[in-house]
């Protein structure tokens, strides 16, 4: 988990045998410039600002990726590599599956001598600073390259990625808009390396306030929305005591005002019990996750069904697979997130007619349904009373991906009906693809301090010049946002 001087976990002859294990199964990969990524691949991302935390970017994004896809940050744990974690965890699957690119933080030894990211260095894991600081410039390259939803960012790490994970949702709440922390460390439990230990393996005895105060302090006078955390913890964790769960659990409910009593609880597959924890509208804020039995490492279930994913390796551990219910929880599924009701799917989801600026949706009713919930790729777009809804606003020409669900008298959210597509009527925006200079002298783009950024969206499209290629669509008169997936 942190330095080679804290005794009973990395001791050289486990190491030795951890890093050949994981040096047998890393995947090769390939440099590539900050402009584009081969899809399907992970690809390392060369330049994506002045990195001051010295990390490596590697990313991920299935074929045909849509404008406006949510984004995935992965942190592997330490001895791990981006790639590494990439072949085990899982996301992989769900990225092809829901659409959504993946970029994976990589830390080395030159920052840490087992290869951790430094969530116990304030000099390194705060706003502005140090590793944090890169993953942020990480999001921002990605999000122009994708044309990622800035809205839809989520972030989630193991172990020591699990105690930066907790770090970067309180440094930039502004930035993620959920998290995972995966058998890791409270925001701010430790903020020097000798300090660091302590939070492992015992409990530091502060009430839920003293927690939340961690994360109100790291980004002073800001007021929310707060991002949704899933916490996952194993009962028999002695490298991250079972008691960081617990602590993060009150620290992020404090955050959002709620208490610590679960509004409801059920048992999953692995010996999993989960705990959600409602925000005053009776949407999922925070969840914890308790696996029975399970040591120290990222909960994953090998196999093709639908709630199965990853491999086991040191430190990736048959139980669950995390990542899935992660995805569900954050909503990358296209449930909007937080369905804890018992309601089931919809039926019969169809696209009754499109405008040009419009879609009409039916779907078969669900007994015990008072309302039903209408997602646009993966957000909640509005409501309905009964099984018919009109989505209005749109472009023209233009796909888009459609699901619902149930919501009983309680307000709790059941399962998201099977997607549809619907495409609005009339010619689809113009897209121009050029480089980043040519981009400019057209007047689609400009460039400030050695940035080129899109008119309109303003949305940062890399360096000012010739090597680095956007395709831009006009989706209003001037107005233009980066497409690079597909116009």
């Amino acid at each position: 988990m942190l330095h080679s001087t804290w005794r009973g976990l990395f001791r050289r002859t486990a190491l030795a045998a951890a890093l050949g294990a994981f040096a047998a199964g890393l995947s090769i990969v390939t440099p590539i410039a900050s402009s584009a990524a081969a899809a399907g691949t992970l690809q390392q991302v060369t330049t994506f600002g002045s990195n001051p935390g010295n990390l490596a970017m590697y990313e991920y994004a299935p074929s045909g990726l849509a404008a406006d896809a949510p984004l995935v940050v992965a942190l592997h744990g330490c001895t791990q590599s981006a790639s590494d974690y990439h072949a085990h965890s899982g996301w992989q699957k769900f990225a092809d599956q829901w659409g959504f690119a993946v970029v994976y933080p990589q830390t080395s030894t030159a920052n840490n001598s087992l290869s951790c990211f430094s969530w116990f260095d304030s000099t390194k894991n705060t706003r502005g600073t140090g590793e944090a600081a890169s993953i942020k410039q990480m999001v921002d390259t990605a999000v122009a390259q994708y044309g990622s939803d800035r809205s839809r960012v989520f972030v989630s790490g193991l172990s020591a990625g699990g105690g930066m994970t907790a770090d970067l949702l309180a440094d930039y709440p502004d930035v993620f808009a959920g998290g995972a922390v995966d058998s890791g460390l409270p925001t701010q439990c430790a903020t020097t390396q000798t300090a660091a230990s302590g939070c492992q393996y015992s409990s530091q005895n502060l009430i839920p306030k003293q927690w939340g105060d961690k994360v109100r302090n790291s980004y002073p006078g800001y007021a929310g929305p707060w991002p949704r955390v899933a916490i996952w913890q194993g009962s028999s964790d002695t490298t991250v005591a079972p008691v960081n769960g617990t602590e993060l659990r009150d620290q992020w409910t404090d955050v959002w005002g709620i208490g610590q009593t679960a509004s409801s609880t059920r048992n999953l597959t692995g010996g999993t019990t989960e705990s959600i924890y409602n925000d005053s509208t009776g949407n999922a804020a925070v969840a914890l996750f308790s696996v029975s039995g399970m040591a120290h490492g990222l909960a994953v279930n090998p196999g093709s069904g639908a709630d199965q994913c990853g491999s086991t390796g040191t430190y990736y551990l048959n139980y669950i697979c995390s990542s899935y219910h992660t995805a569900k929880f954050w909503g990358l599924d296209g449930s909007g997130g937080g369905g804890t009701g018992s309601l089931p799917a919809p039926t019969g989801l169809t696209v009754t007619g499109t405008t040009g600026t419009g879609a009409s949706l039916s779907w078969n009713a669900v007994s015990g349904a008072t309302t039903y919930n209408v997602y646009r790729g993966g957000s909640k777009v509005g409501s309905a009373t009964g099984t018919t809804y009109t989505d209005s606003g749109l472009s023209a020409g233009t796909s888009y991906s459609y699901t619902v669900a149930a919501v009983d008298s309680s307000g709790a959210v059941g399962a998201s009906s099977a997607a549809v597509t619907a495409t609005t009527t009339g010619s689809a925006p113009a897209c121009y693809t050029a480089n980043n200079y040519q981009q400019v002298q057209a007047g689609r783009a400009h460039q400030s301090g050695g940035y080129t950024y899109a008119n309109g969206s303003a949305q940062n499209m890399g360096l000012y010049n010739v090597a680095v290629t956007h395709t831009l669509k006009e989706t209003s008169a001037g107005y233009f946002v980066i497409a690079d997936s597909g116009c």
